[in-house]
């Protein structure tokens, strides 16, 4: 069990570090581009995630209209 501490969430310094050695790789000019793509990327999945959703639900209420329309007949 305390083979996976080491996979927790950093705290503020792990933070301060990452961000740290971030800017020292890809320096300032890169940062701004690299965010952007981030963003962007994040964007695309939401909006593929709601997509799906979308049919989902989409699919449950045309199996409940069949559903009423099969009880309606059955009557």
């Amino acid at each position: 069990m305390n083979t996976f501490l080491f996979l927790s969430m950093p705290g503020g310094s792990e933070w301060f570090i990452i961000l740290a050695v971030v800017l020292l790789l890809f320096g300032g000019k890169k940062i701004p581009e690299l965010m952007r793509g981030l963003g962007k990327g994040i964007r695309e999945f939401n909006n593929a995630r709601n997509n799906i959703e979308n049919e989902i639900k989409e699919g449950m209420r045309e199996s409940d209209r069949k559903a009423i329309e099969e009880s309606k007949k059955e009557v």
